[in-house]
């Protein structure tokens, strides 16, 4: 047996020491999100752009050419969140006020959040990660004939039961269109169901759309949490 077969199949049980709860792979999270915050909080937005440079420019090529290479088409992946004990219009609010400011808030919801901020031109600006690749983009259109796609897209819930649908083109500051967003919340009996649809360009590998998957799921999560403690 190889030292790689070994490790595979090695469990590591924590019987006694700390005495908080959690296991040892919260004790991880916890002092890896609280070095994160520390190195963003030293660099700063400009230094993160400034240290991320190089790989925004291929990230932002990446995806401007399977946007070329796609004509226009998109496919979509759709991440579904069930909350309980939170209402949907409690957790809007609470996401209304960080969007217009509180870029430390949505920052702390995903360890590749780079920068979150608005632009005074009415669009907001994203970098993070898409799939492995480091990107810089816009989120805007609200309202506009360019949302005109949401309204055909076959990932539309009924307004009966998902009434908060917000939805938006992912753009470079070129203007290329090399994503979309389509969010739809809907109250239940104890909390709220939230459907987040992405949507890459058709060549994108699949990869990268599972991975955006998963960026929603460990985003929302973690800003439903932050709406619910800052109503305590």
């Amino acid at each position: 047996m190889t030292d790689n077969q070994t490790s595979l199949t090695t469990t590591v049980t924590l019987e006694s020491g700390p005495a908080g709860s959690g296991a040892i792979d919260d004790f991880e999270l916890f002092y890896a999100r609280r070095a994160l915050d520390r190195f963003r909080t030293r660099l700063g937005r400009q230094g993160l752009l400034d240290l991320l440079a190089a790989d925004i420019e291929e990230g932002n090529a990446f995806l401007r050419e399977c946007a070329r290479a796609s004509d226009g088409s998109f496919k979509a992946g759709t991440t579904i969140l069930a909350t309980r004990g939170l209402t949907s219009g409690a957790f809007l609010a609470w996401m209304e006020k960080a969007f217009a400011g509180d870029e430390n808030a949505l920052l702390a919801a995903h360890p590749e959040h780079y920068v979150m901020a608005p632009g005074a031109d009415g669009s907001f600006n994203v970098v993070e990660n898409i799939g492995p690749h480091v990107c810089s983009f816009y989120m805007g259109g609200w309202g506009t004939d360019e949302m005109a796609w949401a309204a055909d897209a076959a990932e539309l819930l009924p307004e009966s039961e998902f009434p908060h649908k917000m939805s938006s083109n992912l753009f470079l500051a070129d203007g290329t269109v090399v994503g979309r967003a389509l969010t739809q919340f809907g109250d239940t009996a104890d909390g709220f169901t939230a459907s987040l649809t992405v949507y890459v360009p058709t060549t994108c590998p699949q990869d990268v759309l599972e991975h955006h998957l998963r960026h929603y799921a460990v985003e929302f999560r973690n800003w439903i949490i932050a709406a619910t403690a800052a109503r305590a």
